[in-house]
């Protein structure tokens, strides 16, 4: 490989230097791809086998190669597959902010109300941003964290959509349709089928958590609430699968 460290070193860095570590050679790759954040230094595990495209893409940042030990330390007990970025946290935006911007007129947004499982919420993001989504809004109580396994579970996902924080989720809901969204419950005791709902224009598609499923108020602020049809004996599918179903009924839809 061209691209060498500019210094070897088996401790990890202090805390000075350190600020969110990004972990798996997708969701690194991506972060680098995307510019979403400021970038500070790259870690690699010493034989640097299979990290050339990622070496290439950081060949601007200060780059350490390091033992494996050292990369378990940096990424915090999150699968790591010989490399960590250490870079700015994701921005979050405020729901009064976010919604008060401009939106195309077919935009789709995720809502979450107490999806808390950081894989969950990073696999809802995924599957956002593989489908268009603008927008992921979640609770600032009640709500996973943006942490290091969340974005590993969004394989890149995270840089490409926005991360929206509401204090209030209902009021949020109540922004949304002010910019003009239709809000969508999805819940397994929907009034009608996903396939027979019109999911077209602007869309806010709201996933409650897989215990309670949405609460009282949210589900209140709900334009409607559709299921998704199963028959089988497991009665429903987790947060992120059934976000993604939905996700992908709201494309099919726009592709006529």
């Amino acid at each position: 490989m061209k691209h060498q460290p500019k210094r070897r070193r088996n401790k990890p860095p202090g805390k000075r230097n350190k600020r969110f570590p990004i972990t798996g050679r997708i969701p690194v790759q991506e972060a680098l791809r995307a510019g979403k954040r400021k970038a500070h230094c790259l870690y690699y595990l010493e034989s640097g086998e299979g990290l050339e495209d990622i070496l290439r893409a950081a060949a601007s940042l200060p780059a350490e190669a390091c033992d494996r030990d050292t990369l378990d330390r940096l990424a915090e007990g999150s699968p790591h597959q010989g490399v960590v970025l250490d870079a700015e946290p994701l921005p979050i935006q405020r729901a009064e902010d976010w919604t008060a911007g401009e939106f195309p007129r077919d935009a789709i947004a995720i809502v979450l109300d107490g999806v808390t499982d950081p894989h969950n919420f990073g696999a809802i993001v995924r599957s956002a941003a593989a489908c268009g989504a603008c927008g992921v809004v979640f609770a600032k109580d009640r709500a996973a964290p943006v942490s290091t396994a969340a974005t590993k579970s969004a394989a890149g996902g995270m840089e490409y959509v926005d991360l929206v924080q509401a204090t209030n989720l209902a009021r949020a809901l109540d922004l949304l349709k002010e910019a003009g969204f239709w809000v969508a419950g999805l819940d397994e005791a929907g009034d009608r089928l996903l396939w027979e709902t019109d999911l077209t224009g602007r869309i806010a598609l709201v996933i409650g958590s897989e215990g309670e499923g949405m609460r009282r108020l949210t589900r209140e602020r709900c334009d409607f609430v559709a299921r998704i049809p199963l028959d089988g004996p497991i009665p429903s599918l987790n947060a992120s699968a059934s976000a993604a179903v939905a996700l992908v009924e709201c494309k099919r839809q726009r592709l006529g």
